[in-house]
């Protein structure tokens, strides 16, 4: 029991921790928005948006027991 415990107060540490900072980083993303700052066209925003739906996709699949693990790197 000590262990699994253990590995709960784990999870929820390094869990709280790293959702913290992917909501961050993805407010930081809505920050490039600003068109007086940045020049962007739909297109780079479509490939923006399907690229972190597809690595929160690959996430939930991870914590599905049937899912598999597969990493993409992103590109413009």
């Amino acid at each position: 029991m000590k262990d699994n415990n253990e590995k709960r107060a784990k999870f929820v540490k390094l869990a709280e921790g790293r959702v913290q900072a992917a909501l961050m980083a993805i407010r930081k993303i809505g920050n490039l928005a600003n068109r007086r700052s940045y020049e962007f066209d739909d297109a780079d925003v479509k490939k923006m948006m399907k690229a972190l739906r597809d690595a929160l996709n690959d996430t939930e699949r991870k914590f599905d027991p049937a899912g598999s693990p597969g990493a993409k790197t992103f590109k413009l």
